[in-house]
C-alpha cells in the first residue's frame, strides 16, 4: 500500500501566528491546499479548492487549523470523495459563528455539525489570536469534536519560542502519528 499524501489546511489567514502548517506543508509526502484568496476566504471557492487536492491522490491524510477544520467539515458533509481520507487532525476549530467571526466570515456560517465518515483527533489551542477566552474556545473544539464523532485530543499547549522559530510542533508531529495508527 502507498503512503498516502498529507494535505494541510492552513487557517485564515494562511496561519499568520501560528507557522507549523505551512513548514508541515514543505515537507515530502506533504501538499498545502492553497487558496485563490486569503484575506477574503469563500466557503465554496475553498471546498472546490479541497475536493481538487482530494482527487489528485488515492489516499489523503488531512491536517486542518483553524479555519480549516470549518472547511474540512463541510467539504466531508457534501463531498463524495471521503473514503479517499485516511483521517484528520483537526487543530484549533475556528468559531465562525461568533459575532465577530459572522461578520468577517459571512460566508462559513453555520458550521457543519454531521458525523466525520473518517477517523478523526480534535485538539483545542491553549490560546486563542481572536478571543482571549479560553475554556470557551476549549468548549467549543470538545463539542465540536463530539459532533464531528473525533477522538476529543485535548489543549494544545502553547509552542515553545524554539517551536515557534523552527515550526517543527513536535506534539503536532506526535498527536498525528497517534491518530494514524490502526
Amino acid at each position: 500500500m502507498t503512503k498516502p499524501l498529507v494535505l494541510v489546511l492552513p487557517g485564515w489567514p494562511a496561519s499568520a501566528l501560528d507557522p507549523w502548517p505551512l513548514a508541515w506543508a514543505s515537507q515530502p509526502g506533504y501538499h498545502c491546499v492553497s487558496q485563490h484568496d486569503w484575506q477574503r476566504p469563500l466557503r465554496g471557492d475553498w471546498l472546490i479548492r479541497l475536493e481538487e487536492a482530494v482527487l489528485a491522490a488515492p489516499q489523503v491524510v488531512v491536517v486542518a487549523h483553524d479555519l480549516g477544520c470549518i472547511q474540512l467539515a463541510a467539504w466531508a458533509a457534501h463531498s463524495r470523495y471521503t473514503e479517499r481520507v485516511r483521517a484528520a487532525l483537526l487543530v484549533a476549530p475556528l468559531d465562525v459563528e461568533s459575532q465577530e467571526m459572522r461578520e468577517r466570515l459571512s460566508t462559513w456560517s453555520p458550521i457543519s455539525r454531521q458525523r466525520l465518515p473518517f477517523k478523526s483527533g480534535v485538539i483545542a489551542a491553549a490560546y486563542s489570536p481572536v478571543d482571549a477566552s479560553q475554556p470557551a474556545q476549549a468548549a467549543g473544539s470538545q463539542a465540536l469534536a463530539a459532533c464531528w464523532g473525533a477522538q476529543w485530543m485535548g489543549i494544545l499547549a502553547p509552542l515553545t519560542p524554539a517551536d515557534r522559530q523552527s515550526a517543527v510542533w513536535p506534539q503536532g508531529q506526535a498527536l498525528l502519528h497517534e491518530l494514524l495508527k490502526d
